[in-house]
């Protein structure tokens, strides 16, 4: 029940998939969720494919695409922004809206760490979202990163990297090449959770963009529509606190859950406890509404 699509976004060609439930009927519209993938990823990771299969058995529409710069998509390869990868989303909503079997006015977002943020920020902003998920996501870039780079030498040496950056593009118009663990490090057991493919080196401007990015700003403008924040209790990549800030700064409803036996890529641990809290949330928030058929 997979479709490979593409859609326009700022005039670049975008790849995804469409999965559609199974037993859904010809003319029959469901509710549907885009899932975005995480920092210089792709369609194809656990976090992707895992929530768009569950979320599809369980009667939702689901698309996953690769953002601009990002897997089969046009794009600058490895050229990060976040406030174009909202527009990336944003696009997706309208490409969705389109398809005969989706619901249009009940299209949600479910992110993983920087897809998160960006869901929660394309909430925000666009009021067609109808419901945010957020795992392991983050809210303010600046702090976000204080937390990954711990202590003055390596706060130091990450904010000079940024420096370094700007300098180079100010005086040569070009851009400073910079490895995806200097900016976001993670844990050597954790990155075999990257998919295949994931994008290694990044230019300067994404780690800027990156610490520039708060999706703290407009969470609050999501409510009355529904939140849902997961998060690891401990989690190695991004801190906790960032999912924690997020939820005070949240209208209602907005659920917050942290998860003592999970790390980062929790839907791609194919976590018992994540499930049960998510479909519960589902249920009461955004369930599956099954239409009738037009004769």
């Amino acid at each position: 029940m997979e479709q490979a699509v593409r859609f326009d976004s700022a005039g670049l060609s975008l790849s995804g998939v469409v999965r559609l439930p199974e037993g859904i009927a010809p003319g029959e519209r469901r509710p549907a969720v885009i899932v975005l993938h995480g920092f210089g990823s792709n369609k194809l990771s656990g976090n992707v494919k895992r929530p768009m299969k569950m979320l599809s058995d369980a009667g939702y529409v689901t698309l996953g695409f690769d953002m601009r710069g990002c897997g089969e998509s046009e794009g600058e390869k490895a050229r990060l922004i976040c406030l174009e990868q909202v527009e990336d989303t944003s696009n997706a909503i309208t490409f969705l809206q389109s398809n005969p079997h989706v619901d249009p006015d009940r299209i949600a977002v479910l992110g993983s760490s920087f897809g998160a943020a960006v869901a929660v920020y394309t909430g925000g902003v666009d009021p067609r979202v109808a419901a945010v998920i957020s795992s392991g996501g983050w809210g303010d870039g600046e702090r976000k990163f204080r937390g990954q780079h711990v202590g003055p030498e390596a706060w130091a040496k990450f904010t000079a990297m940024l420096a370094e950056g700007k300098r180079v593009r100010e005086t040569t118009g070009q851009s400073l090449m910079v490895p995806r663990y200097d900016i976001v490090p993670i844990p050597g057991g954790l990155r075999t959770h990257l998919a295949p493919g994931s994008v290694q080196m990044f230019p300067a401007e994404t780690a800027q963009s990156m610490y520039d990015f708060r999706a703290d700003d407009v969470i609050g403008n999501i409510a009355p529509r529904p939140v849902l924040l997961l998060h690891s209790s401990v989690d190695s990549v991004t801190p906790t606190e960032q999912s924690i800030e997020m939820f005070k700064r949240a209208g209602q409803p907005c659920d917050l859950h942290l998860f003592a036996e999970t790390d980062h890529f929790m839907f791609d641990d194919d976590s018992v406890r994540v499930k049960s809290v998510l479909f519960d949330w589902l249920d009461r928030y955004f369930p599956v509404q099954l239409n009738e058929v037009p004769a």
